[in-house]
């Protein structure tokens, strides 16, 4: 609990800085001035729960100074959730209703509505100066083969799994672990699983598998165990079909006390874990630890953050990129008066800190000294260096995102984990390959 303090307090320090007045750079002044002589605009926001963006308290305070700025933009929010939420754009996109804004990541702003065809091109905001900051790696994810951008990014983390710590010193199963550096190898997690096992853990960890919610966990869990990958570096073909991922998903589906779960999300791993009924948890990232640790009021363990194993010492774990993106409706000036309101959150160094230090997660520009004072950021901030390739823009992501849930069912099912991979590594392709014929 004590660790979190500093960012409790500097998210509180946000919300009083969003109270103030600041000061709006000339180009935003001047598109605010060609808003005001059109008439009010009036703009809807869909944001997913990406940490504090998540929440409906902390968007409102931010937005707030946008809307004294921008008397005559005025934006209105709501907050969807990774179980409903891509089927409520889906539906919107069918009856012509579409948000004007979206807050996501390149895997659905280009990778799925980018490709089909939704989203305004962004590319004049990405010669702004303030773009010109923005990592090569974060850049590379935020537009399609022909160089359309989708997406202008506002935070990134790296994602990684949890274990209960109390647990594993109990059982001995701490050993295993090296806590300097929150890592393991794949036999030290197999070991851990024993010892638990040993202690009287029944349900050590759940492969969760009802549908895509939290499926970056296990992506990452099945890749790291024995080094595969999910795609090839060109990001055009899924790879997950392979002897690397055989054997991994058949160590997972040989060990006591690890189960396939096709009744729940990540979310409901996440609950489960922070009840004390799992030992684990693949689907974790810093926001969670904040979120549980100050709505949870009856979590009675540490939580301690960890790389998923692997076999060789190279950890690749899975990134989260999240952005603004702009649904096309053939309305020039709101799509305009929507990247006023991007220019506002992402342009001035002010605002951006206050905009990502709601998101609790970190810049996608170089700013080391934003969570200097924050223990429990700077201990998440060590896996910032394992951070692996951003595959999540590989054409036919979304039924590539399917056909992986889908397998998981099949080998918890007892089936054949060879033939489940091939069948997934068609699927995707096929849906990759569809995709390319499309676009060109």
């Amino acid at each position: 609990m004590k660790r979190i303090l500093a960012l409790i307090a500097a998210l509180a320090l946000l919300l009083c800085a969003c109270a103030g007045p600041s000061g709006a750079p000339e180009a935003q002044q001047d598109t605010a001035a060609t808003t005001a002589e059109a008439g009010p605009v009036e703009l809807s926001l869909w944001t997913y729960p990406v940490g504090g963006w998540g929440n409906s308290g902390t968007l409102s305070s931010l937005i707030a100074t946008f809307h004294r700025e921008h008397p005559d933009i005025r934006v209105s929010v709501k907050v969807l959730d990774y179980v409903n939420g891509d089927a409520e754009i889906d539906q919107a996109a069918s009856e012509g209703k579409l948000p004007d804004l979206v807050f996501e990541g390149p895997e659905r702003l280009v990778a799925n509505w980018g490709a089909r065809g939704l989203m305004a091109d962004l590319s004049d905001l990405w010669q702004d100066e303030a773009a010109g900051k923005i990592y090569d790696s974060v850049e590379v994810a935020c537009h399609d083969a022909a160089g359309r951008y989708s997406i202008y990014p506002l935070c990134m983390t790296t994602h990684c799994m949890a274990i209960n710590r109390n647990l594993f010193e109990a059982s001995g199963a701490w050993q295993y672990v090296d806590a300097e550096n929150h890592t393991w190898s794949t036999d030290g997690f197999v070991s851990a699983v024993q010892a638990l096992k040993d202690y009287g853990v029944e349900n050590i960890a759940a492969i969760y598998c009802a549908g895509q919610g939290g499926d970056q966990g296990t992506r990452a869990l099945v890749n790291n165990l024995y080094s595969g990958s999910f795609t090839n570096p060109e990001h055009t073909r899924y790879t997950a079909d392979s002897p690397e991922n055989i054997r991994a998903l058949e160590l997972l589906a040989g060990l006591d006390g690890v189960r396939f779960d096709p009744e729940i999300l990540g979310a409901d791993e996440i609950e489960l874990f922070a009840k004390g009924e799992l030992a684990m948890a693949f689907c974790w990232n810093v926001s969670m630890e904040v979120q549980q640790v100050v709505n949870n009021p009856n979590l009675d363990f540490d939580i301690f953050p960890m790389t998923f194993p692997t076999d060789d010492g190279d950890f690749n774990l899975q990134g989260g990129i999240w952005g603004f993106g702009i649904f096309d409706k053939g309305d020039e000036a709101r799509v305009e008066a929507a990247k006023t309101f991007i220019r506002y959150m992402t342009g001035d160094d002010a605002q951006y800190t206050r905009a990502v230090l709601a998101s609790t997660y970190w810049p996608v520009r170089d700013m080391p000294e934003i969570y200097v004072n924050d223990d429990l950021m700077t201990e998440y901030g060590t896996f910032q260096q394992y951070l692996g390739d951003y595959y999540q823009v590989t054409p036919g992501w979304a039924e590539a995102r399917t056909a992986w849930w889908t397998m998981l069912q099949q080998v918890g099912q007892g089936g054949d984990v060879a033939e489940a991979l091939r069948a997934f590594g068609e699927t995707a392709n096929a849906a990759a390959e569809a995709q390319e014929s499309a676009q060109s």
